[in-house]
């Protein structure tokens, strides 16, 4: 079959106003074979710069066919042509063509690699941003066509859980290495798992002495914006050419600072953000009583919100921000001595989320220039190990009766507090028991045991003076963790809930400890991991179980309150509307909460994540729909939080739900 076929090929152009035809091409026929090579002679005017157009499909015949490896031009879509010419075709131009702005080496050598998911492959994804940048005359490949035979330097800041992520990463390495390449990523508006990946491959050509540009794509085909980036992009790679400003490929060289024991034994005070007030009161002394002069800040303000705006890429989830936010607000604001000073955030293991946090406090800290501060990952799962960190069997069993006492207070507090017939009482009792629990975690004599306290705890609140009268909408609050846990991460949704008239039901934290442990069961099952892992699992969620039993079997013995509901039971009501296997983000078990919670009377819910989550929006959002139609009486609203959204507009959500929920219940 030849290479190139050339049938009854005619080109006629046409005057302006139509008044006069000239024939340049009239029933042209050839045929090119693979090696061979053609010339084509003639005349000025005789049609050779005509012809060499539409064979490469610059310009369209008038009649006939061109046919390139069998394959018809005409066929070819008006759209695809740039990237058709950029993958079968080379073509030098009579007149050259060239980007004025680069000298004539620099247009030859003038490749581009388009990084980021494969939203490259999908035109209907992308806008035809590849066809875009092909049109400034660069030659685009994607990170897949690049020979990527080595891994990325390891170790790298960010926890590299995605195959693709770690593809992208090799990519920037390649192309830092090279100064005939540079690199655009493409970027999801909508995605926080893509904030993680730009801040890497940043990192990785910023050492390389690379340029690094990030185009970002939503469903709005705008490409202004685009064309604007990729025109900056141009024109500064035409600057550092003039100033032979070259490439340095240097190891990426990362090393985190480590919580050494002389640390310890100095004394470092160390910093910890706030999640949920309720708990985390009761739970610091734990620390303190262990030798680790750990302070939960108090610091949640929007003072913090803008401090995390200035460190984390604003792209990332508002979670990530606020924690970020906290810390370096501390950090920055000359309460502590920097030098004598640490951190500390949990790291989970999860995808994106909880894992990616202490990357991004360490970032943080490196561009405020303080990054000999050390972070400590506080994980059960040995991802990160610290020499002056460690979580003794007996510092666990007490962390975990306390946080049994947070949610005990918080169970208890929000059952009661809409109905109390003394204002203010509510809050008093919860005072009184919060002062106990402390007193408790720092081995003070209390006259209690620990089950005297979860007794005690639930006997006084049972025993509240309640306007027993009153008929209030109960109103589940389910979602992403620290956004329904944090009162400034929810703008005060549990108070906004109270004073509309309602009462809040928010599910234990507890609950969300068991579920991180209790998954590693599925992942034995169905995705292959060892048995030792199942086997921990089952373990740990025993022990937990078992810890915290006096305060269920109280909880039990009461008149107004419910016992938590057993994990493998939330879990049977998740799998009728998703797989087990659903496990980022808050995965299934946001699911199961509200399936929880709507089998045991709260059928009003208020689904709540960050706008830039989007695992939490699949598997929140995107279930409701099911559980509406499973669950008649479900009156469930989804809101979203982040640092810039519309207060009015989450405040009309809710309120348009609370009255629906006082409807049904009239």
């Amino acid at each position: 079959m030849p290479l190139l076929e050339v049938q009854h090929l005619q080109k006629v152009y046409t005057s302006r106003f139509g008044g006069r035809q000239v024939e340049a091409l009239q029933n042209v026929n050839f045929s090119v074979e693979p090696g061979e090579y053609v010339a084509i002679m003639g005349e000025s005017g005789s049609g050779k710069t005509t012809l060499l157009n539409i064979l490469a499909a610059l310009d369209r015949p008038t009649a006939g066919e061109v046919f390139l490896n069998g394959k018809a031009l005409s066929d070819v879509r008006e759209r695809d042509l740039a990237a058709f010419r950029r993958s079968h075709l080379g073509f030098v131009f009579q007149d050259f063509n060239l980007l004025d702005i680069f000298s004539l080496r620099d247009n030859i050598f003038l490749p581009l690699v388009l990084a980021g998911r494969p939203y490259h492959i999908d035109p209907e994804i992308n806008h035809g941003i590849p066809e875009l940048i092909a049109s400034y005359g660069l030659y685009v490949f994607t990170e897949d066509s690049l020979p990527l035979d080595t891994p990325p330097q390891r170790p790298l800041r960010v926890v590299d859980q995605w195959v693709f992520h770690s593809r992208l990463y090799a990519a920037a390495e390649f192309v830092g290495r090279r100064d005939d390449l540079e690199l655009v990523q493409l970027f999801s508006f909508g995605c926080g798992l893509d904030a993680v990946t730009t801040d890497q491959v940043c990192e990785i050509l910023e050492k390389c002495n690379k340029l690094y540009t990030v185009l970002k794509i939503d469903e709005v085909n705008n490409l202004g914006a685009a064309r604007i980036r990729v025109r900056s992009l141009l024109a500064a790679m035409n600057m550092r050419r003039e100033q032979h400003i070259c490439a340095r490929p240097v190891p990426l060289d990362y090393h985190r600072t480590e919580f050494t024991k002389e640390m310890f034994d100095q004394g470092y005070t160390i910093l910890a953000p706030q999640m949920s007030p309720i708990h985390f009161d009761v739970i610091e002394p734990v620390f303190r009583r262990h030798g680790y002069h750990v302070e939960i800040l108090n610091n949640a303000t929007r003072k913090a919100v803008d401090v995390g705006l200035q460190y984390v890429n604003n792209d990332a989830c508002y979670p990530s921000i606020l924690s970020v936010g906290q810390l370096m607000e501390a950090v920055l604001s000359g309460r502590y001595d920097t030098d004598k000073l640490a951190l500390i955030m949990s790291q989970t293991g999860g995808c994106c989320r909880a894992s990616n946090y202490v990357a991004f406090i360490r970032r943080a800290l490196d561009k405020a220039g303080l990054s000999h501060i050390p972070v400590i990952s506080l994980n059960a799962n040995g991802m990160e190990k610290n020499e002056g960190f460690r979580i003794s069997p007996a510092m666990l069993l007490s962390a975990l009766r306390q946080l049994t006492f947070g949610d005990l207070l918080m169970r208890c507090l929000y059952r009661t507090r809409p109905y109390e017939a003394v204002p203010g009482s509510a809050n008093a009792l919860h005072a009184k028991w919060r002062d106990i629990a402390i007193a408790y975690a720092m081995g003070e004599k209390t006259g209690y045991t620990y089950g005297g306290i979860c007794r005690g705890i639930v006997a006084d609140f049972d025993a509240l003076p309640l306007n027993e009268s009153l008929r209030k909408p109960r109103v589940g609050i389910v979602g992403e963790i620290l956004v329904k846990y944090m009162p400034l991460a929810n703008n005060y949704l549990v108070d906004l809930l109270e004073q509309e008239g309602a009462e809040a039901v928010v599910p234990d934290l507890t609950d969300f400890l068991i579920e991180c442990i209790y998954q590693q069961s599925y992942k034995h099952d169905y995705l292959g991991t060892g048995w030792t892992s199942s086997l921990l699992a089952r373990v740990g969620t025993d022990g937990i179980e078992a810890v915290r039993r006096p305060a269920v079997e109280a909880l039990k013995a009461s008149r107004r309150f419910d016992p938590p509901t057993p994990m493998a039971h939330i879990a049977d009501l998740a799998k009728p509307f998703l797989s087990l296997g659903n496990q980022y983000g808050e995965g299934w078990f946001l699911c199961g909460e509200m399936a929880e919670l709507l089998t045991e009377g709260v059928p009003n819910i208020v689904c709540i994540q960050p706008f830039a989550c989007l695992p939490n929006h699949v598997v929140g959002k995107g279930v409701i729909k099911a559980l509406k139609a499973a669950y008649p009486q479900a009156n469930i609203a989804a809101v979203d939080y982040d640092p810039g959204a519309s207060e009015v507009n989450q405040l009309n959500r809710i309120k348009l739900m609370l009255s629906a929920a006082k409807k049904n219940m009239a």
